[in-house]
């Protein structure tokens, strides 16, 4: 098994027909104040498996932050039936909706571990609020 693709999104779904449908792929945000929360971020990874995948897999996801402190994880177990036709991969998309905690400016990490093997990174940039420039001792900020 191996993960084709790790993204953050403003949106994913499943078709009726299966397909995995992503809407607004990111690796970066602008905030306006930190500490803060960015909410309902969609997390998708797509897992393709084969014959030799049938059975119980662990999936592991870690959120950390610019300075490696872990904020978020969560785990489950996953089982892989087998596929109607053993020649293809089998697609099996994983679409986590996520409260993502963000504690300071920096690059963040989401890391996938499949079967306790780091198997992907996604990486999220955060820019906090500019610092309010001071010209000529202007506390307003204002720049001419």
């Amino acid at each position: 098994m191996h993960i084709s693709f790790a993204v953050f999104a403003d949106a994913a779904n499943l078709s009726q027909e299966g397909k995995l449908n992503v809407l607004g792929v990111f690796d970066a945000v602008q905030v306006a104040g930190l500490p803060t929360i960015h909410p309902r971020t969609h997390f998708i990874v797509r897992l393709k498996a084969n014959g030799d995948d049938v059975g119980s897999h662990k999936l592991s996801f870690r959120w950390l932050s610019p300075l490696d402190e872990e904020l978020w994880s969560s785990s489950g177990e996953m089982n892989v039936a087998p596929a109607p036709n053993p020649v293809f991969e089998v697609d099996l998309p994983i679409i986590a909706v996520v409260d993502l905690p963000l504690n300071r400016a920096g690059q963040y990490t989401m890391q996938v571990t499949l079967d306790d093997e780091p198997t992907a990174a996604a990486r999220l940039f955060v820019n906090g609020p500019a610092a309010s420039p001071m010209v000529g001792g202007a506390p307003n900020g204002m720049v001419s």
